[in-house]
């Protein structure tokens, strides 16, 4: 499937249906999804990402992406 903007893929964050552009990396979509990037976590596929591995991290069609805001409180 292509598009006039490249071809896309479809992955779920946190439980709905996102559609990314191919080659999209875990790193683009944390950042595209999250203003505060630094409380988050994020899981491809139930696996842990250590944050230093997102801009590695390519995503894959069907991919389950789980992405985690650090709360604090009492």
């Amino acid at each position: 499937m292509s598009s006039p903007s490249g071809p896309r893929l479809t992955v779920t964050v946190n439980g709905a249906d996102q559609e990314v552009a191919a080659g999209t990396t875990l790193a683009a979509l944390v950042t595209t999804l999250s203003s505060a990037p630094a409380g988050i976590a994020a899981a491809v596929n139930e696996a842990v990402v250590p944050r230093g591995a997102w801009r590695a991290t390519g995503l894959a069609e069907g991919d389950r992406v789980e992405i985690l805001t650090a709360v604090q409180g009492g």
